[in-house]
């Protein structure tokens, strides 16, 4: 199929054609299902005829290869048979965790519950930092091959050059905006200069609460679609806002389960506010590309006001401001 059939495909999908794919791998569907909340692939809840119900992810078309799914799916298998608590795709009778039908790019989760972390808890940092931890031990073992970094390119200048090409921003902000763009390529550089030399390693890579489902035993991370390579402080930052004070908290926490597994680079801290930085800008660039989807628009109505760009270029100058800072301190 053309790339334009793939993407109709997607854009199209009915209740029909996603039980007919799901049941294309063997299983039955009693056709009762739900559409979860998710806006870059399309992932539904369905009911089986006999056992328990699956969670469905058709893939966008055009963000990943083949190749690059795969490797995120032999990641999350290869953390699974750790007894980390992941939750990774189900493998067909032939071991096959993809699936293709009619354009349409597919895997099947195990179904699971649970409810947000509660960051305020010192004993569910430490529970997460554990896991995070052995994720990262087994993450430093071996390197992705079809998944891209996270850096200044991906997440600042690429997004940053779209938003700018397809006059996305209003024009009395355009100047702002290139400008401090070119700030914080300066000041996110010089956070990596005096991080000085540190591990690339296998990431989550979108490690925020809402990924991590907590359950009576403890959490299960979900979601590794953003699973990239890079710093190991970008599954961890996620976890650390507010004032300076909690922040020092919270990490303390994070970092007591954290270093039971996997040592923890010290150094890093420096880049805190500069990958919190590059994601505000490659969140608007995401959004930005996906605007042609109808889900967008209809989800993210805020996204081409004024008023959300004059309040993201004031979120990017205090960014400025922070990564002026001097680091947490971790001992």
């Amino acid at each position: 199929m053309r790339e334009s059939e793939f993407q109709h495909a997607f854009a199209s999908l009915t209740p029909d054609t996603m039980l007919d794919a799901i049941e294309s791998t063997g299983v039955v569907c009693s056709g009762q299902f739900l559409a979860l909340n998710s806006y870059e692939n399309r992932v539904y809840q369905v009911a089986m005829e006999e056992g328990p119900a699956v969670v469905a992810k058709f893939y966008r078309p055009s963000r990943w290869s083949d190749d690059a799914i795969l490797e995120e799916h032999e990641f999350t298998l290869a953390l699974a048979d750790q007894e980390i608590p992941v939750i990774a795709p189900a493998a067909d009778e032939n071991g096959d965790t993809l699936h293709h039908h009619q354009g349409l790019r597919f895997a099947l989760y195990p179904c699971r519950g649970g409810r947000p972390p509660e960051l305020d808890d010192p004993s569910h940092l430490e529970q997460l930092g554990r896991f995070i931890g052995r994720i990262h031990m087994l993450g430093a073992s071996e390197t992705f091959n079809h998944r891209p970094e996270i850096d200044i390119e991906h997440y600042l200048l690429q997004p940053s050059h779209y938003l700018l090409e397809h006059d996305f921003l209003p024009q009395h902000l355009l100047s702002a905006y290139q400008t401090i763009v070119k700030d914080l390529q300066l000041r996110i550089e010089s956070c990596y200069d005096r991080a000085g030399s540190f591990n690339t390693i296998r990431l989550h890579g979108d490690c925020h609460p809402g990924n991590i489902l907590w359950r009576d035993d403890g959490p299960q991370i979900v979601d590794f679609d953003d699973a990239r390579t890079g710093p190991a402080m970008q599954d961890l930052w996620m976890f650390l806002s507010g004032d300076r004070r909690y922040m020092t908290e919270r990490l303390a926490d994070l970092l007591d389960g954290y270093t039971q597994f996997y040592d923890f680079n010290p150094t890093e801290l420096h880049l805190l506010e500069a990958l919190r930085s590059l994601r505000l800008v490659h969140y608007a660039g995401w959004l930005a590309k996906r605007w042609d989807d109808p889900a967008f628009p209809a989800a993210f109505p805020w996204f081409d006001s004024v008023r959300f760009w004059e309040d993201h270029i004031l979120t990017l100058r205090e960014q400025l401001a922070k990564m002026d800072e001097p680091p947490l301190v971790y001992s």
